[in-house]
């Protein structure tokens, strides 16, 4: 039988991995610096929770969501973290102990679409999350942070697109302007929006299908719909953009794909990247009524959600991997006992290291040292036992020598830390 991953799913192998733990370090360091702790939710929800705050007629709802029925209860694979993050806020009743709570999370989510590049089946986010905070100065602070990551990272240049839902009766009121506009134009419309048509007519402005788009081209801004207190949110919104001296692209056509979003909308885009036309790098806003909706108080919350695949492909390759500080070549047996306890010694001074227990000649486990990109080679073989040192060769510095097996950890772990003698060969330290 030939088992592959299923398509969609993808395996992260050890030298790819490395990259993955630097993007996640940077992204946990940031986010900590803006007050923000980790939370860990279930990758496994009731599917009404999914359903109900994403929106019937959203296509992640409709078509791509993993779901089955298990022990009477319908389950989803989680598609997105914000309906779970909130979930465990309106559970765990985290409005009574702090009247702002600060989120992020890291973790791979599911949803059944057409795979292309950076858009896979399961695939990882990283997100934040402020729940109590509703003013417009929260908003711009998140994309402070937003944009400060992806300059840490290395992302070479982007844009960030903004737009305002407004409340629910600014909502409202444009939706009969946009079913105005698109009567005309319905026989137009892909098959989605069309069945979507008198439900959701705002599904239209997210449309990736070309007609959509077309049809779209002269629709109705929401802006001119804000009222007075959407309109003042916003405009302290972008006040507080300027004074961060965040450049910014109004976007009246930018809705996103889910149902919960109120007021404040906004994707990153990526400029010059390979992605093609999946060059949104993240997206996010406002979900006001989400914690209300779920049973609990009237708290005002707004976040984000960025894939790490497609960070991932926009970002420079890292350095190369530094190899081992040391790789210990044992040569018999009563030279690997003595390699075992060398080797944990040294692990307990901090330096890494390989030990080849294979019970090979010396010849291939050098070969091996030198391919690892070690900086030092323990070979302990019979000589060595009687005469009660290890051999030390310095495969960045060219030269040998032996010294006493007592205290050898101390020595070598000294060594390791000094500068290499041949900086243009030094391959890394630990």
């Amino acid at each position: 039988m030939d088992l592959r991953a299923v398509r969609g799913m993808n395996d992260i192998l050890p030298e790819q991995v490395r990259r993955w733990h630097q993007l996640e370090a940077d992204f946990r360091l940031h986010a900590e610096l803006y007050g923000y702790a980790e939370v860990r939710t279930p990758l496994l929800e009731h599917t009404s929770l999914f359903s109900r705050q994403m929106g019937e007629t959203t296509d992640v709802v409709e078509k791509e969501m993993y779901s089955f029925e298990r022990h009477g209860e319908q389950l989803t694979v989680r598609p997105e973290g914000t309906a779970s993050a909130a979930r465990a806020y309106v559970e765990h009743s985290v409005h009574a102990k702090e009247p702002i709570t600060r989120w992020y999370y890291l973790g791979p989510m599911f949803r059944g679409e057409r795979p292309a590049k950076g858009r896979y089946r399961q695939f990882y986010q990283a997100g934040c999350e402020v729940l109590g905070d509703a003013g417009p100065v929260c908003d711009a602070e998140m994309l402070d942070l937003i944009a400060g990551f992806l300059r840490r990272i290395g992302v070479p240049d982007f844009t960030i697109h903004v737009n305002s839902l407004g409340s629910a009766g600014t909502r409202g009121r444009y939706r009969d302007k946009l079913l105005e506009y698109f009567t005309p134009l319905r026989d137009r419309l892909s098959e989605d929006s069309q069945r979507r048509f008198e439900r959701n007519p705002l599904r239209i402005l997210d449309s990736k299908d070309p007609r959509d788009q077309e049809a779209a081209k002269g629709a109705p801004s929401i802006l001119d719909l804000l009222d007075d207190d959407d309109l003042a949110h916003w405009k302290g919104f972008l006040h507080a953009l300027d004074v961060l001296g965040l450049p910014y692209v109004v976007d009246p056509g930018l809705v996103r794909g889910l149902d919960y979003y109120t007021r404040t909308l906004f994707e990153v885009k990526a400029v010059g990247s390979d992605l093609g036309a999946q060059s949104t790098l993240l997206g996010g806003g406002r979900y006001d009524t989400m914690i209300e909706s779920l049973g609990g108080p009237k708290v005002p919350a707004i976040g984000f959600a960025m894939g790490l695949e497609r960070l991932l492909t926009v970002i420079p390759e890292p350095p190369p991997r530094r190899g081992p500080g040391c790789f210990i070549a044992p040569i018999g047996a009563a030279a690997a006992d003595r390699a075992l306890l060398l080797a944990r010694e040294l692990r307990s001074f901090g330096v890494r290291v390989e030990l080849d227990g294979r019970g090979v000649k010396l010849k291939p486990m050098l070969r091996r040292a030198d391919a690892l990109g070690a900086r030092l080679c323990i070979i302990l073989g019979d000589g060595e036992i009687e005469r009660g040192v290890v051999t030390v060769k310095d495969l960045v510095g060219h030269a040998q020598d032996e010294i006493p097996f007592e205290g050898a950890a101390r020595v070598l772990a000294d060594r390791v830390s000094e500068p290499s003698p041949d900086i243009s060969h030094a391959r890394g330290l630990r």
